[in-house]
């Protein structure tokens, strides 16, 4: 059984929640009673999120938004307040996957794209979260790195160093911002059970034998447990959690 949050009153506001992570966090946020805003680039997921969680009667704003457009970000999280009137919790979530590569051979673009959308993203997202949420003196703020910000594995050198940098953001903005009544934290996804990575097993990019296997569980993660730790990580629970990067990895990197 999950434990219950009652967040009535708030606002939250989660990228790319069109499916997947995001999905779940949004729909935990709005059944805690919070108002949330969905962001996602993919219109039609989206609108199909949007409409699940409206006609659950929750209150929730739809925003189409790339978060490697910074102007999109800003135009996002301004809505969010100029609707709400307020933002308290953010899950820093969208994020992509790149084929596995030589670190010798991967294209120069492929790095920028996957630096642009994980790294730059949450930059964007965090610096414009934490413009509003200074002004009020509250907040908490978490983004999504993962496992791949911790470890290291051949074949993903672009891709975890965009993760990394993740952790990097968020442990020196939470030294900068926990004076100030913000918390901001991390989450470390293990292989989780999305669409991201049913596609990546479909191209033959993941083996999910061996990913179960490597995983201490034995098994892959659901969005609903990411989503369980985040809706934590923004709760009174975690009242004195600053700058943490849990990892939610079945155990992967305990072993």
């Amino acid at each position: 059984m999950n434990p219950t949050y009652d967040f009535t009153g708030q606002v939250a506001f989660v990228t790319g929640a069109g499916s997947g992570m995001g999905l779940a966090a949004a729909r935990a946020f709005a059944e805690s009673g919070a108002a949330v805003t969905l962001t996602d680039i993919d219109e039609a997921a989206l609108a199909d999120a949007a409409k699940e969680l409206t006609d659950a009667g929750h209150r929730v704003l739809a925003v189409t938004c790339d978060v490697a457009d910074e102007d999109q970000v800003a135009a996002a999280v301004d809505h969010t307040v100029a609707t709400f009137g307020r933002l308290d919790m953010a899950y820093n979530n969208a994020g992509v996957q790149i084929p596995p590569s030589d670190a010798a051979d991967e294209p120069a673009e492929v790095f920028d794209r996957v630096n642009a959308v994980n790294l730059r993203g949450v930059w964007a997202c965090m610096k414009h979260e934490l413009r509003h949420m200074r002004e009020q003196g509250s907040g908490a703020i978490v983004n999504c790195s993962s496992l791949g910000g911790l470890v290291g594995i051949p074949g993903r050198a672009s891709y975890h160093a965009s993760k990394h940098g993740v952790i990097g953001l968020t442990t020196s903005a939470a030294l900068e911002y926990a004076p100030r009544g913000i918390r901001i934290n991390a989450v470390c996804p293990g292989t989780i059970d999305t669409p991201m990575v049913t596609d990546m097993i479909a191209k033959g990019e993941l083996d999910p034998a061996e990913a179960k296997a490597n995983q201490p569980i034995n098994r892959l993660g659901t969005a609903e447990e990411i989503a369980q730790a985040v809706l934590w990580l923004c709760s009174p629970g975690a009242g004195f959690v600053i700058g943490v990067a849990l990892p939610v990895d079945g155990g992967y990197v305990a072993r």
